[in-house]
């Protein structure tokens, strides 16, 4: 019996941390039918279903779980050689993807990425803005950018950004009109720019003074889902908006903005950059962790 191609076992490894042929595809570089093909042929090559299939999901087998679980190591050991013989030369290589929000990846823009790219041009990165929080591991994402708080507990954490603040901010204007509210209750009788989650339901907005907590559902005639565009409607004069300092600070250093109920909005934990902490970190990750920590 010929022996399966190192193509073929990275192929059935990503289809099952996937547990998508069309994810695993994507990844891969191949059209989904290419990999089932791919699959099937791997199967009847080792005479044993690998996978179970039905038209909305697809998992290991148990005989496919087992091969899987000798598999794994082994292809992370291969990872380490490749990675050990880069180092050896100096030049990591490879493509790193990273997942995060919309600020987390306007940060890494402004912060990191010019001097990683300019240090490392052989590394290719693949930075993927998501509200979500996926499973980083599953979506075969090397790390994920998101709040301290928001970092899984079995997950190594890399500090990105120091704490901020979720700040209320409106144009001069609107404060001249409307009055400034004093505290979270006085926005009840404000026109707020509500803020919908990825999950689909509208934020509460949550504030904090000496020890008393309070999540006020804001009223407003506008819903919005990206956070430049709230700064955006914020200094146009449409209403409040609860937004991160950091990404409001232009705007409040120029006066477009002013910001309101400042003693209501104590620090959070900052952005970390976060990657499992059983699996082989890469030459490539560990160049952009080191290039990261020194810009900060």
């Amino acid at each position: 019996m010929s022996r399966p191609t190192l193509s073929d076992l990275s192929a059935l490894m990503a289809v099952a941390q996937h547990r998508s042929f069309r994810k695993a595809a994507d990844e891969l570089g191949v059209s989904r039918s290419a990999l089932s093909h791919a699959i099937a042929a791997l199967e009847r090559q080792l005479g044993v279903r690998l996978l179970h299939r039905t038209t909305r999901s697809v998992a290991p087998t148990e005989a496919g779980e087992h091969f899987l679980q000798r598999l794994t190591p082994v292809l992370q050991g291969l990872d380490q050689a490749i990675d050990a013989l880069t180092e050896e030369g100096g030049h990591p290589t490879g493509t790193l993807r990273i997942n995060g929000g919309e600020e987390a990846m306007r940060v890494l823009l402004e912060r990191v990425v010019p001097t990683f790219l300019e240090r490392y041009p052989q590394v290719s990165l693949d930075l993927v803005s998501d509200g979500h929080l996926v499973d980083v591991v599953r979506e075969g994402f090397d790390a994920g950018i998101r709040l301290a708080e928001a970092v899984p507990q079995d997950m190594i954490a890399v500090a990105l950004s120091e704490d901020f603040r979720f700040l209320a901010v409106a144009s001069p204007e609107y404060l001249a009109s409307a009055g400034r509210p004093e505290t979270p209750e006085d926005l009840r009788n404000h026109c707020c720019i509500r803020q919908r989650l990825p999950s689909g339901k509208l934020y509460r907005w949550e504030f904090e003074h000496r020890g008393q907590e309070v999540a006020v559902d804001v009223p407003g005639s506008m819903t919005l889902n990206h956070t430049q565009l709230m700064i955006e409607a914020a200094a146009a004069g449409l209403g409040i908006a609860y937004v991160p300092d950091m990404a409001a600070q232009r705007w409040l250093e120029e006066g477009k903005l002013v910001a309101v109920l400042e003693d209501w909005s104590p620090p959070v934990g900052g952005l970390r950059l976060y990657y499992p902490s059983h699996r082989h970190v890469s030459a490539a990750l560990r160049a952009f962790i080191e290039v990261m920590k020194s810009v900060r």
